[in-house]
Formats: structure tokens, sequence, C-alpha cells
């Protein structure tokens, strides 16, 4: 067949990357090798998109187990035989040719084309969050101006962001992509956010590394399938260079209040920087300070007479050598979990300290480098790290994703919420037999007494994970609870443990939004008084709060995903959201928008519905998913397109606009 015959281009802006040099280099048998670590769904629909080579719309898909859930994957062997078959002879062409510029063909084939990568239809209301999910356009998610803005409206009006972090970079280079004027404050001296704080051994991300993008830096090549801090911090330190963000960031600032004052129309900010206090007006602000900002220690007796180290994960000295060390841990979330086994490695003894187990599922090569051949067809095949995006957000999206964290209210089990739950929690019960066999009392130890999915699952390692590091001579587990801290060590269930270094791994003040900042709105309202009821709360996909004009959330109320998707596509969705409204206000000569209250309480009764049904309000659980006053002002039961139809068109009488 021959190709590029009748591709049509997109525009320059859209195109791909100049001559790719490692393809003209590459022999036949690279290139074949290379297409087998890449996903068979992922060249149907990108070689179709290519070259419109009917011959893949023939190819089968048949439902197959996709880690704990189920998804579409070629039917057969044949079927991934052909498909590669189609790829090979795409990029040997493409490379006799002179590995070029090439466009990504028809644009009416697009739908098409995706739904081959994904292995069902696309319904119709989901069309637009998809496409624009594939990064085809790095700037799909930007703000549109309803109408262009004089040079004056433009000058009168001025945005803060907080945070420069995950949401703070891509609401910074929204802003600048918009022209619109804005400032960054960041109480760290560096951006990333939770990825600059968090710089414990064996820190993490348990989302794919593909979804953990924006859609403007999808050509960033993470050489993780799961990448560690360092490499998250690499991305981040990207954003702001790609998009010269660093002259409007103010690091080493943390914001102290914020008021809104009626007269002026203005938020007046008030902060510590590097020289002492400073103060800022806005007429807008994006607060992008997230859930996992503030750490948490607990109340134990003694805890500041211990006479070694003693810090939180978040707070991981940079010079800390444990050579030699008695090391401690308290707490078993994801830190403790992933910590551990790298202590282990370089600690003299590692002791950990577990009030309560946690489910874990093991993936093969999660702690692992990509095979070079991953990040070459990256690199040298078109488009495919757009295809790839779109595959890895609809595995971890609503049609996969959503019904793990489901309740069904007609089964009857006393250890499990649905059929599909106890599938899983019977396979994680026979994952912990099968590796303490031969030291069988950790067994009862390691099983949570909460169902799967009522709190984070922990993803590990298959090789080698926190169960391996249990089985090792030198680490200890504790499963009695902590009596006293003394100058020495760790008194827990009546025996005193000495140690060199206490690590709290206890986790963040997740349901403390916003908190220790004090925020005042309209009338001198504080967010403390309008959350008084029952804890947190706020507007679709935590973006908004009534008397709170002109003020935004990117990681607000109810905004961690449990319906599918990740918590970069929702907090894109907000800032697009808060930036049209930005624009609103510019062009229209308006002063403020706000929710109603109407609208604020009617979404959050649908919210509370939807999340009587979710697994994570299992109170057995006990986690930070979960507030004081046994709601969940954390997780977001919506699925992704909900919120982006929502967002997309919204109804105006929900906002009252000044």
């Amino acid at each position: 067949m021959a190709y590029f015959s009748n591709v049509p281009t997109l525009s320059a802006e859209h195109a791909g990357s100049s001559v790719r040099w490692e393809l003209l280099s590459a022999t036949d048998e690279e290139i074949e090798r290379s297409l087998a670590y890449t996903d068979p769904m992922v060249l149907r629909g990108l070689v179709y998109q290519l070259t419109g080579d009917e011959e893949l719309l023939q190819t089968q898909v048949a439902k197959t187990r996709f880690f704990f859930a189920e998804a579409y994957g070629p039917a057969s062997l044949q079927d991934v035989e052909t498909i590669k078959a189609k790829a090979l002879a795409f990029l040997k062409a493409y490379r006799d040719q002179g590995a070029g510029e090439i466009g990504i063909g028809p644009p009416e084939r697009l739908r098409k084309s995706m739904e081959l990568v994904v292995g069902e239809p696309i319904p119709d209301l989901e069309a637009g969050m998809w496409t624009e999910e594939t990064a085809l356009d790095p700037w799909s998610r930007a703000a549109e101006w309803p109408r262009a803005p004089s040079p004056e409206q433009l000058e009168k009006f001025s945005v803060i962001v907080i945070g420069a972090g995950l949401g703070g970079l891509s609401a910074a280079a929204q802003l600048k992509h918009a022209n619109v004027r804005y400032k960054v404050i960041e109480k760290n001296p560096a951006v990333g956010g939770t990825w600059y704080e968090n710089r414990y051994p064996g820190a993490r991300v348990d989302t794919p590394s593909r979804a953990y993008t924006h859609i403007f830096g999808a050509e960033f090549i993470f050489d993780y399938a799961f990448a560690p801090q360092a490499e998250n911090e690499r991305y981040f330190n990207w954003v702001a260079d790609k998009f010269a963000l660093r002259p409007d960031i103010e690091l080493n600032t943390e914001v102290q209040s914020m008021a809104w004052d009626e007269g002026q129309g203005v938020w007046k900010i008030e902060a510590i920087g590097p020289e002492g206090p400073v103060s800022y007006e806005a007429n807008a602000v994006i607060c992008a300070s997230g859930l996992l900002a503030r750490p948490s220690l607990p109340a134990i007796e003694g805890m500041d007479r211990f006479g070694g180290d003693a810090f939180h994960t978040a707070r991981w000295p940079n010079d800390l050598d444990l050579a030699g060390k008695r090391v401690a841990v308290v707490g078993t979330g994801a830190t403790g979990y992933q910590m551990v086994p790298e202590l282990a490695k370089l600690a003299e003894h590692t002791t950990l300290f577990q009030r309560k187990p946690q489910w874990v599922f093991q993936l093969p090569g999660y702690t692992s480098k990509l095979p070079v051949e991953a990040t070459w067809l990256d690199r040298n095949l078109p488009f495919h790290t757009n295809f790839m995006r779109l595959r890895t957000n609809w595995l971890t999206g609503e049609h996969v994703y959503s019904p793990i964290f489901s309740i069904d209210p007609e089964w009857k089990d006393p250890h499990s919420r649905s059929a599909l739950n106890k599938e899983v929690r019977d396979a994680r019960i026979a994952y912990i037999q099968e590796k303490f066999a031969g030291r069988p009392e950790f067994i009862d130890k390691m099983i949570p007494p909460h169902p799967p999915f009522s709190a984070r699952p922990l993803l590990v390692d298959e090789s080698y994970n926190i169960y391996d590091a249990l089985l090792r001579d030198d680490v200890t587990l504790v499963d009695s609870g902590i009596d006293r801290v003394t100058p020495r060590g760790i008194v827990a269930g009546g025996k005193e443990h000495p140690f060199d270094v206490i690590v709290w791994a206890t986790g963040f003040r997740a349901n403390e939004l916003l908190w220790p900042m004090k925020i005042t709105g309209r009338s001198g309202i504080t967010v403390e008084e309008l959350w008084s009821k029952d804890g947190a709360r706020a507007w679709v996909s935590g973006s908004m709060l009534p008397k709170f004009p002109n003020f935004f959330m990117l990681y607000g109320p109810n905004t961690n995903p449990a319906a599918g998707g990740g918590i970069v596509n929702h907090e894109e969705m907000v800032t697009r959201f808060a930036i049209e409204w930005v624009q609103k206000l510019i062009v229209d000569g308006k002063r403020s928008v706000e929710v109603t209250e109407p609208a604020y309480w009617r979404y959050n009764g649908l919210l509370d519905q939807r999340e009587a049904g979710k697994t994570y309000t299992d109170a057995r659980a006990k986690s930070f998913f979960m507030n004081r006053y046994e709601r969940s002002s954390v997780m977001l039961p919506f699925a992704p397109s909900e919120l982006w139809n929502w967002l997309r068109h919204a109804d105006a009488d929900e906002f009252l606009v000044t």
C-alpha cells in the first residue's frame, strides 16, 4: 500500500516534529523490535489515522482483564500481528521517504481512529473531552476570548495564582497564553509543589505518567511508566522553563490571608516573603494550594523529647545519612509502604509501626525505567505520545475505572461491597498468603479490616515491595499502638524500641482545605464559617464558593477522582472555566462573579446522593477520604465527562455577576 500520497496535514502549529534522525538510521529489525513495546490498540488507531488503511477496521477486539478492571484489547494474536505489520510497513515507508514533517491526517477521521484506540464507541457527549485528551492541539483546553479585549481592559485586570505545583503552573501557562496579567505566589524555594517537598526514598506517582502531564506538556517524554519524585520535579521545571513562567513566580513567599474588598472589587492578599511582610492586590484569585501540602503530625506524648532526628516525610533532610542507623517509620499509608523497602537498603535496621494495613496491588515494572524501545517510539513514531496518552486516560477513566469504586446495594457480604470488590479482595488475600507462606504470623496482620478501595489503593512493584521488606531480617513490624516517645525511642505495647531516627509518615491535613490561610469573602464571611456545617464543600469539581467573588480553586473540596480520570484532567477543566470567567469580566466590564447559594447547595445535594454509592464511604477504612462529619470533603464521585459538560455548559442563572 502506498503511504502519504493523499494525507492532508494540520497547520504548522499542530504538525509533528521535524526530521527524525534516529528513525532514518534505524534498521527494519530495530523498528520491528521497538513496536513490541507499545500497545497494539494504540497502533491500531494511530496507523489508521495516518494512512486510512481500512484493513485495520477489520481487526477484532474483546474484553480483557486490565489490572483490576476490564477493557477492550485485540481479540486474537492474529489481530495483534496484523496491527503490528501495518505499523511496521508505515514506519519503514516513512523512514524511506525521509522521516520528515507529517500531519495527523483528516480531522473527520479522528473520531473513528480514537474509537479504534479505546476499542468501543465514544459517546457523543464525551467526544470533545476525549479529543482534547489526545493533546494533538496542545492548547485544546485553553480558554477562548468571547471577543477581543482592548489593551486598556487587559491592563486593568490581574490574577494572583497561589501555588506553583501541578495546578498553579497550569494556570500560569494558560493565563499567559490568554495574555491575562498574573503573578504566582509560591511558599517553597522552587516550583513543583508536593513533588518538590516529598523527597523521601521511594517517592513516586501511582498514576501513569502519561496521564500526569498537562495537555500542553504531552510532548515531555518520561523515562518511567510511573515516574519517581525526581522525574516529576524535572517535568515541573520543564514546564516553568518551556513557557517562560519563572519571571512571574514569587518564590519563598507564603500567603497568610486574603480578603475581598467590596469597595474596590479586589482581593487584598497578605504574605510573608524573603524580606518580610508583603502585600498584593488582584481582581481574581486562582488557588492551587492542593490537598497534600500541609503535613499532619500525631499527638503522641513525648514527641518533643526524642534525642535523635525526627521529621515528617515531607520535610526529608537533604544531608541525611542512614548508614548504621536504627530507623522508625510511623504510618502505613502510601508513603510508608513506598518508603520502607528503600529504607531497608540504607539503614542498619528499620521498624515499621502499623496501626492498620492497606491493600496493595503488585504491578510488574512499577519502579523500573521504561525500555529504551518505548521511549524510542515516542521520539520516532509520529503522534505516538498523543495516542498513548488517549489510551492511558481511557484505561484509567470512567468507562474502565469507575466500577471499582461503586457499591452494589444488593450485595450481601460482610467483607466486600460488590462482586467485583470481593473478587479483588480474594485476589489480594491470595497474594498476601503467597508472599508470607513461610511466615504465616504476618498474614492476619497484613489483611486490612476494610474493603478494597474504601481507602487509597497502593501500587507496589511485583519484584520487591513492602511485603518483601517485612521478610528481611533487618526489618521489624510493630502492630501495637504507640504509648509514648522517649528520649531514646518509642514505647509500644509496653516495650521500648530504641532508635536513632523517627520518620513520621502520617500524611497531610487533607480535610483542612486552604488552612492555614485566613480567607474572608463578601460581608466578612470566612471559609470556616461557610464550612461550619459539615466540612469543606464547593461548586462543581471544587471550583467556586458563594460569597467569595472571583475566587477559584483548582484542587478544592471534592476534587480527588473516584469515578475515573486523573487530577490533571480535572484541574485543567477548572482552569479553563476560571479563565473563561476572567475573560468575560474583562470584556464585559464587570467587577465580579460568584456561584449562587442555591446552585452551590443543589450541586452538593447531587454530590451527597452520588457519594452514598461509593466504596470510600465505608466507615471501617478511617482514612483521610472521610472527614470528622462522616462525609467526604476530598473525594469526587462524578465522572470526568459529567464535569466537562457541566463546566462547558454552565447555566448562567447559577452565577451572580456584579
